[in-house]
């Protein structure tokens, strides 16, 4: 059965780092050195766990942008993203944030749009691959 959990860093780092690191760091050849960084510690994750073990996870900031999405490989597809995309968005909405944004993989733009988001500006490149900034409003 699929939960997801909202967590600070302390309690989220364990859980998220290997994550990260197999998707950003292994699968996309992200520096490793770009992936972590001191906004974590600043943000409200969730982690989503599958049968007790964490499968995916990703942030909110405190500025309303959502960012280091990742779900293991072998769970992609099963609607692993998108529940952790809505329980952090569903966080925003308590909070008062009137709109979301995030800096998306172009590969990954399909997705957010079916989860309302739209692009807002052109791609350009981020760690070397193509992003292009997205926006929902709340």
């Amino acid at each position: 059965m699929l939960r997801i959990e909202l967590m600070s860093w302390e309690q989220a780092r364990a859980h998220a780092e290997p994550i990260r690191t197999v998707v950003f760091v292994g699968e996309q050849g992200v520096p490793a050195e770009l992936e972590m960084d001191e906004r974590d510690a600043t943000c409200v994750h969730a982690i989503a766990f599958l049968d007790g073990r964490a499968v995916g996870t990703g942030r909110l900031l405190p500025d309303a942008h959502i960012g280091r999405m990742a779900v293991l490989k072998e769970f992609r597809g099963k609607g692993v993203g998108g529940a952790i995309l809505q329980k952090l968005m569903e966080r925003a909405r308590q909070r008062g944030d009137r709109e979301i944004v995030l800096s998306a993989q172009v590969h990954a733009a399909p997705f957010y749009r079916e989860h309302g988001f739209e692009a807002i500006g052109g791609v350009y490149e981020e760690a070397g691959l193509p992003h292009q900034d997205m926006r929902c409003r709340l």
